[in-house]
């Protein structure tokens, strides 16, 4: 089991951590909100190798069959390299290359306000919020903890579904 999870997690976090950096680059010409789908497919197209890896461990290991339980293990354990990798790759791009991104998306997000004409008070609040958040992302675990949750709960799910798809016993 140990094998698979670390094959395809090492896999499907070489993915995600490829697609960030590969990305971010450009997510001032793409702005915030396509940048987020665009993060959020890779993020789906590499946790699908939580499914293959699954299946792999059942076709090799198995002899064909595997437990929800089991497939759960395989998968949950793919996810969570995977999303290592993924938390990794931002603390590195984060604090070394984009110390500035609170900033620009602060600004952003504050513009897209204005522009919707949100009310002096409402704008204050939020820019409040954004040096609070600002402040709380200089902590490296704090910084962490919140980029573990962007990927964890897609590749929750997509283990979930892989593990009740691909849970096959043998018919007596």
């Amino acid at each position: 089991m140990k094998r698979t999870i670390l094959i395809f997690g090492l896999i499907s976090g070489a993915i995600s951590s490829l697609m960030m950096v590969s990305t971010l680059p450009f997510l001032d010409k793409i702005g915030t909100t396509r940048g987020a789908i665009v993060g959020y497919t890779a993020i789906v197209l590499s946790f699908m190798l939580v499914f293959f890896g699954i299946r792999s461990y059942r076709e090799n290991v198995g002899n064909g069959e595997i437990a929800f339980g089991t497939a759960f293990l395989v998968g949950i354990g793919i996810t969570l390299i995977s999303c290592a990798f993924y938390v990794a790759t931002w603390e590195i791009i984060y604090f070394k290359f984009m110390p500035d991104f609170m900033d620009n998306y602060g600004a952003q997000t504050i513009e897209k306000l204005r522009a919707a004409g949100a009310t002096a008070q409402v704008i204050q609040a939020k820019i409040t919020e954004f040096n609070q958040l600002k402040e709380n992302y200089k902590n490296p675990l704090y910084n962490s903890a919140l980029t573990f949750l962007e990927p964890f709960p897609v590749g929750l799910l997509i283990t979930l579904i892989s593990a009740g798809i691909l849970r096959k016993k043998r018919k007596v």
